[in-house]
């Protein structure tokens, strides 16, 4: 049974009082109900397929940034790697995930700090002395530490979906 009401007048309708309308033709259309999980079908992204298990992350699809944004900074740098649109849009789930791109984030168990989340954090002075405040400087190490170890950030993200860290 569903009831709905509208949200103007206040009045509400259900399966009890609507009115049934016979069918006279006998071509009317009809519903089908896929199992969306079982049509692979995704709306604005991908599916990053990781490891022997094959384990499957689903990846949205960024919106493109803002120009006075650190995201479209990192947007160009990923561009200069020579990464397409799916490797920025698994290093702005990685990162949402580990900062929410706050270039002051700190995290207070681990000692992790910056936008990439460097550990130590003084492992981005390699990238510039202001690595403490400067965002640019800290998404430039990370994406040379994600280059140097996982070759991409899709492959970064898969290896965090697997293990919780990168």
């Amino acid at each position: 049974m569903v009831t709905t009401i509208d949200p103007y007048s206040g009045t509400m309708a259900s399966a009890d009082n609507s009115q049934v309308i016979d069918v006279v033709d006998s071509e009317f259309q009809s519903l089908d109900i896929v199992d969306v999980e079982s049509s692979g079908f995704q709306r604005g992204g991908f599916e990053l397929v990781n490891g022997p298990s094959k384990t499957k992350l689903f990846v949205e699809l960024a919106p493109y940034p803002n120009v006075e944004t650190v995201k479209y900074f990192a947007l160009r740098q990923v561009e200069e790697y020579g990464w397409d649109f799916t490797q920025y849009s698994c290093l702005v789930k990685l990162w949402e995930r580990e900062s929410n791109w706050r270039w002051n984030a700190l995290n207070k168990s681990s000692g992790a700090y910056g936008i990439p989340q460097s550990l130590p954090a003084s492992k981005m002075a390699s990238a510039g002395s202001d690595w403490q405040t400067n965002p640019e400087t800290q998404i430039r190490w990370g994406l040379r530490y994600i280059d140097g170890r996982y070759k991409s950030p899709c492959a970064a993200l898969a290896h965090s979906d697997e293990h919780n860290w990168y």
